[in-house]
């Protein structure tokens, strides 16, 4: 009987495909008086109850079958319904197990916890796991961690790390993970720093937490960090969070050096590598390069193929671009909202308002994808800029959402530059109305108000943002020299060259007015 029991029917449930397989077995199991093993019954219900060819409705036959179902299989069907989001019949499972004394293990909790998402809920299951003893699992730990972190509720996520006795790396990165997702990336790297031992997946944590609240050179010289340290090697995930980072502040040197590593360690160029070379690249203007990467991609999803019409797009490549997206509809993968983005700022001329505007309507016709607000946006501006000041008034008119700041401040911008003085005082203090703390929006309508000569109401615009406390944030701009990132100001003093730099920039308005003073002449 052993013979029969044990190899061959194991075996064939390990291969089992579907559901007519698993029954055809099963009535074998059955006929030959097998169905008594444990051990063979748990596995067909395991099946049935978890795979994703399963059947719940046939595991639930199964179960019921079972004279005295143990821990495995209860933890079958919890994890079943869990799955398929039956909470209600999940818990009655777990009722079940209670009622019948059958003891709860690790898995138990972690089968109802990964997809759980009320925090009541949480709360509820982090009770049963105290009161039975279970919190000194380090998977149980990791994933209370995480799961608290993911509702926001960073108290009691940091309550379950410290009062865990035993933490090993993970629980010590899902720590890390929480604090970053809640925007509290001064706890992350505290926490960082006190670790006891460190890895790939823990820089991996931290330098994406990061870029993830927009802390790009503080990533970056995590990143140095790290390339000192001969015990951890960088993982995949690390080396393009930071090249998110480079491509973000224009840390060129940087990421080429991780473009080296690649290559000297024969690491693979899968589909989000290269898409992100190709994004590093394209942000640092070096499009040829970020080009000879997207042509030497076998396989390109589209996400490659958007972040290349961007690229070209952003680089004053606006034909080529075009061009691109072209080849893509011929050829390439189906495009999305994002690549919408990509063709509109490809569009970035008064040549192309026509195009534009013919590739808004086909986006939703062709390919069913009916314009965000970035869509609207980005045709905003090119309408306003180009001096389509009343074509843009009625778009935003038309528009199937409300606009938002920057749709307005695209439309005060063209009034600003085409002289539509009378539009553009109304949107600027629509703006005001809309957004009281955005500096930008004063300073804009400030501007306006000069062009006019109208000093009594630039001041008052200065007046208005000094009694509702509008802090005006500095425009800043930054350029790298070897490998380091120079960051400058509006009317910046501080760099110890800033004389130097002043001069050349003197210089070049200087050469940039003669220039256009000869061309005025010729023409």
């Amino acid at each position: 009987m052993k013979s029969n029991s044990d190899p061959p029917y194991l075996r064939l449930l390990q291969k089992c495909s579907g559901m007519r397989q698993l029954k055809q077995i099963h009535a074998h199991v059955i006929a030959l008086g097998l169905s008594r093993f444990t051990f063979i019954t748990s596995k067909v219900l395991s099946f049935c109850a978890v795979s994703e060819t399963g059947d719940l409705s046939y595991a639930q036959t199964v179960f019921n079958n079972i004279a005295a179902p143990n821990i495995f299989d209860f933890n079958s069907m919890i994890t079943g319904f869990f799955n398929c989001s039956d909470f209600q019949k999940g818990l009655s499972f777990y009722s079940r197990i209670r009622t019948l004394g059958v003891e709860p293990n690790a898995r138990t909790f972690t089968a109802m916890m990964t997809k759980i998402i009320c925090l009541s809920s949480i709360n509820q299951v982090h009770c049963q796991i105290k009161k039975l003893g279970h919190e000194s699992d380090l998977y149980v730990i990791s994933l209370l961690v995480t799961k608290y972190s993911t509702r926001g509720a960073m108290e009691l996520s940091r309550q379950v790390f410290d009062e865990s006795s035993d933490k090993n790396i993970v629980c010590w990165t899902s720590l890390i993970t929480g604090y970053c997702s809640n925007g509290l990336v001064g706890e992350a790297r505290r926490v960082f720093d006190a670790m006891p031992e460190r890895n790939d997946v823990s820089y991996s944590a931290m330098a994406s937490g990061y870029v993830w609240n927009d802390c790009f050179n503080e990533a970056i010289e995590l990143f140095r960090e790290l390339k000192s340290c001969a015990a951890v090697k960088p993982s995949i995930s690390l080396l393009m969070s930071v090249l998110d980072a480079c491509a973000a502040v224009g840390a060129f040197e940087e990421g080429k050096w991780i473009h080296s590593y690649i290559d000297e360690n024969g690491l693979d160029y899968d589909l989000k590598m290269s898409t992100a070379l190709i994004d590093f690249y394209a942000k640092c203007g070096c499009i040829k390069t970020a080009e000879e990467i997207f042509k030497k991609m076998l396989l390109k999803d589209v996400k490659a193929w958007s972040s290349m019409i961007l690229g070209l797009a952003i680089n004053g490549h606006n034909e080529m671009g075009l061009d691109l997206f072209h080849e893509m509809e011929k050829r390439g993968p189906r495009p999305n909202a994002i690549t919408f983005i990509g063709v509109f700022t490809a569009c970035n001329h008064k040549t192309l308002v026509n195009e534009a505007l013919r590739l808004l309507g086909r986006m939703s016709k062709v390919y069913g994808i009916f314009p965000l607000i970035e869509h609207y946006g980005c045709i905003v501006d090119l309408l306003a800029r180009t001096g389509l000041v009343e074509e843009a008034k009625i778009l935003i008119n038309t528009m199937p959402m409300e606009p938002d700041g920057a749709i307005w401040g695209s439309l005060l911008n063209g009034c600003l530059i085409h002289g539509h003085i009378k539009l553009g005082e109304r949107v600027g203090k629509l703006l005001i109305q809309l957004e009281p703390q955005h500096s930008g929006r004063y300073v804009l309508l400030a501007n306006m108000y000069a062009t006019m000569g109208s000093w009594e109401g630039a001041m008052r615009l200065r007046k208005m943002m000094k009694e509702r406390g509008v802090v005006t944030v500095p425009a800043w701009s930054f350029i790298e020299i070897n490998g380091v990132v120079h960051k400058f100001l509006v009317d910046d003093k501080c760099h110890p060259q800033w004389r130097y730099i002043y001069g050349v920039l003197n210089q070049l308005g200087r050469e940039l007015d003669a220039f256009n003073v000869m061309n005025d002449a010729h023409s």
